[in-house]
């Protein structure tokens, strides 16, 4: 939106992979060529799941991913990270134990 100066205002998340697509340059031309979709290193094939599964904006309890998609998310975040930083993603000790907690709540 904008203010009462004309001034545009951001009020949402932007390029994150929860938000964004992210599609790999390498192989975007041929695969949308050959009608496929892009190879990508977002969340849409989760957000797909549950689409299958449930209705996302109407049930009040959503199923339980599967521990290998959660997983392949996270991989494919890792992926991003890296891409984006040209860093490798160091885990620290104990890591997932606290990721674990903080899920649990």
């Amino acid at each position: 939106g904008k203010d009462d100066a004309g001034n545009i205002l951001l009020i949402d998340e932007v390029h994150t992979p929860d938000s964004s697509r992210y599609w790999l340059a390498a192989s975007y031309e041929e695969r949308m060529k050959a009608g496929q979709e892009p190879e990508n290193i977002d969340k849409e094939f989760l957000r797909l799941w549950f689409a299958k599964q449930c209705d996302p904006y109407k049930d009040e309890v959503l199923p339980d991913a599967p521990k290998e998609l959660v997983c392949e998310l996270s991989r494919r975040y890792i992926s991003l990270y890296e891409m984006i930083t040209n860093k490798e993603f160091e885990f620290s000790e104990g890591a997932e134990g606290k990721i674990a907690a903080a899920i649990e709540g």
